[in-house]
């Protein structure tokens, strides 16, 4: 096991969140809400598993909460999809606006299914009151050791909210009353050094660097959006760039928290090279598990990779 200041892992290669949905397929396949990849690779092999954002209330977000589709409802499931998700210059532009079943549900129909792994779990918010009911519930649901560390998401931009207002009065509440160990996800767009260093002074675990960047694409042929939003967060290779300067101004600047660095993850050279810029772990996202479906016929090749990387970086140490 790995000690990140009080959060267990058991190497340093985690999930990003929202990637793998709530960490097990609704029946016995992953078809929808987590990536393919996931039927051909042991969760239980990651240092952790980070679950998709959960709020108090569901949320359809930008896309949908229905979970049955026939075949004759796909055209509108695959509309709605290409109105959250789009491929984008070299990384993925989504906008599914925290689309979720609500922190009760997660608990009811995926907690006990999940016990094998070791989780994390992502919570959002509006308000430190939502952030404490948040830790309130998971306080009571989950029991000491069943829950690696919860994250907050106070940077997502796809909620169309400023998140700056609220993040000082969510740590300086939420995060004591927390049984479990905080992990706050940083994003680029923000002042993620103030934030940080909110972080070291409220008694957050570790930070996770980074959320995903502020992006937009247009139709070229009518300016239209490509995206519900309009504005989604850019995810995948385009931003490892973005994602390495983050985490070493952050260790320019003396933050001395753990790091959980993300962004185009993809070969255990790129963990190397976030090791280097002052990471203590990184998470995969969508880099890793995001495929044109054109390739998903390929997937068992894929989660060979993947499978192959948490070998490499089960022996893996930054220092």
């Amino acid at each position: 096991m790995i000690d990140l200041n009080g959060i267990q892992l058991r190497n340093r290669l985690v999930t990003s969140s929202s990637l793998l949905g709530y960490g097990a397929p609704k029946g016995r396949f992953a078809i929808t809400g987590l990536s393919p990849l996931v039927n051909f690779v042991d969760l239980r092999r990651f240092g952790a598993v980070t679950v998709r954002t959960v709020t108090e209330q569901p949320r359809e977000g930008h896309f949908t909460l229905r979970e049955s589709w026939g075949p004759t409802d796909l055209p509108e499931f695959f509309r709605l999809y290409r109105g959250a998700l789009q491929e984008a210059d070299g990384g993925w532009l989504n906008a599914f606006g925290w689309s979720n079943i609500g922190v009760e549900r997660y608990f009811d129909e995926y907690f006990p299914r999940t016990s094998e792994q070791n989780r994390i779990l992502s919570l959002g918010g509006f308000s430190a009151d939502e952030f404490s009911s948040l830790v309130e519930t998971v306080n009571r649901r989950a029991k000491p050791g069943e829950l690696a560390a919860v994250e907050f998401n106070v940077s997502c931009h796809n909620v169309n909210f400023d998140f700056s207002a609220i993040i000082e009065e969510v740590l300086r509440r939420a995060v004591p009353a927390s049984r479990f160990p905080v992990i706050l996800k940083l994003s680029p767009d923000f002042d993620y050094l103030e934030h940080a260093r909110l972080a070291e002074a409220t008694g957050v675990a570790a930070i996770s660097a980074i959320n995903t960047v502020k992006g937009l694409r247009l139709d070229p042929a009518t300016g239209a959006p490509l995206l519900k939003n309009r504005y989604g967060g850019l995810s995948g290779r385009a931003i490892k760039p973005i994602g390495l300067r983050v985490v070493s101004e952050l260790r320019e600047a003396g933050i001395k928290l753990p790091i959980i660095a993300g962004g185009g993850v993809r070969t255990f050279n790129d963990v190397r090279e976030y090791g280097w810029a002052g990471a203590d772990a990184c998470s995969l996202g969508s880099e890793a598990w995001l495929k044109r479906i054109w390739s998903l016929p390929f997937a068992p090749l894929h989660a060979l990779h993947i499978r192959r990387l948490i070998g490499q970086v089960e022996g893996w140490s930054p220092r």
